[in-house]
């Protein structure tokens, strides 16, 4: 195994470089993915244990500049000035990320969606906390529509100013459980917060940051492992 800590370690979703051979890539990924509690993992209400409000989050987000970047096998959207953040267990996790995974990642009753956004969160202490929003791909009128969203796009400087709730759906009921990071090192504890609801984006959105990206970069569903699974309402 190569002894190497590297963000530069290749990996990637199918062959040798895929999701079964991450582990054996550097010592890095190895030590990660011993974690027991791995991401995703297939979400249902008839696995819940149990309805709790405790497990709330509160979302401080607001309008701010992003920078569009492309590594990990994916797009990403970065603040510079990570201004956005929410509060879990009175604890402040950061907005460091938004990137997407197709086709999505977590399950609902065993079906994926189309699609699943990650807003990737850490606190002061380097812990995260990620939210998933999964999405179907339409030409319907949406809140992504280009005559309905309040994204601004600057191509030139590969920059974009919006506030981060428009991945957020209306209804906020969500599921709730301990995992992991789902691309390398594949580390943990990581507090996941998904959405139950399946919202729309507009395809022509999609495609501009689909634009030159592999067709699929989900990692597998991954076993539960005897893991709690909570939903607030």
């Amino acid at each position: 195994m190569k002894n190497i800590r590297n963000m530069d370690v290749e990996w990637g979703y199918e062959g040798e470089l895929g999701p079964e051979h991450w582990h054996t890539l550097c010592d890095w990924f190895s030590t990660g993915a011993k974690y027991p509690y791995q991401s995703p993992v297939n979400l249902s209400k008839n696995l819940i244990n149990g309805i709790s409000t405790s497990r709330a989050i509160d979302f401080c987000y607001k309008t701010e500049e992003f920078t569009e970047k492309e590594f990990k096998n994916t797009f990403h959207f970065v603040p510079p000035n990570t201004e956005s953040y929410v509060i879990f267990e009175d604890e402040k996790y950061y907005l460091t990320d938004i990137h997407f995974h197709t086709p999505s990642e977590h399950t609902f009753d065993g079906e994926h969606a189309p699609l699943e956004f990650h807003l990737v969160h850490m606190n002061n202490s380097g812990d995260n906390l990620v939210v998933g929003c999964l999405f179907t791909i339409t030409k319907d009128n949406n809140k992504f529509s280009k005559k309905q969203t309040t994204l601004e796009w600057n191509s030139e400087t590969h920059q974009q100013w919006f506030d981060p709730s428009i991945f957020l759906p209306e209804k906020k009921s969500h599921f709730h459980y301990l995992g992991s990071l789902t691309t390398p090192p594949t580390k943990g504890p990581v507090h996941w917060f998904v959405f139950d609801s399946i919202q729309k984006m507009d395809q022509d959105f999609f495609e501009r940051i689909d634009e030159g990206m592999l067709p699929f970069n989900n990692r597998p569903v991954q076993g539960l492992n005897g893991r709690k699974i909570y939903f607030s309402e």
